[in-house]
């Protein structure tokens, strides 16, 4: 099981639709949990986080440490509101984390239509790690170093209305 991170900039309606593409992996027994990291208090996002049965943190930074700090599982997923994972990455993330190690401890989704204003992002990005990633508790807490990122063959697009 994963714990999923979901980093809100977008608001309460684009979380919904990041959560609501997360239930057939809680289904299908992948994801444990979720936390969501929000910069800003907000009743709307608390109800919303409440319904969905993740934890709300609201930090100034909302980065993904904070995130890791609260997680249950040692595998976290890390997301922007409004991203929503493509068929078949259900069995791929199953697979990455029975078979991942620490050491190994960084995987990428493919990211579709985020055009070169995503990939400079990326690429310039303080953090090495992204949403997108699929990555080890212990290299989010700078216990481990992660090694290069391991391609996944599943995807991630935004939903539209986000941008």
């Amino acid at each position: 099981m994963i714990t999923v991170l979901v980093r809100v900039t977008h608001g309460p309606e684009a979380l919904a639709a990041t959560l609501s593409a997360l239930v057939p992996a809680v289904a299908a027994g992948l994801v444990g949990d979720a936390v969501i990291l929000s910069a800003r208090q907000d009743e709307t996002l608390a109800k919303v986080a409440d319904a969905a049965g993740a934890s709300l943190i609201v930090t100034e930074e909302a980065s993904w440490m904070d995130g890791a700090h609260a997680a249950r599982r040692e595998w976290l997923l890390c997301l922007d509101d409004g991203d929503i994972p493509q068929e078949g990455w259900i069995r791929v993330l199953d697979r990455f984390v029975a078979l991942g190690s620490p050491e190994r401890g960084l995987a990428r989704f493919r990211r579709h239509g985020s055009g070169f204003v995503g990939l400079v992002r990326r690429i310039f990005a303080r953090s090495k790690v992204h949403a997108g990633d699929l990555v080890h508790r212990r290299v989010l807490l700078n216990e481990v170093k992660a090694r290069t990122p391991v391609r996944l063959s599943a995807s991630i697009e935004r939903d539209p209305v986000f941008g």
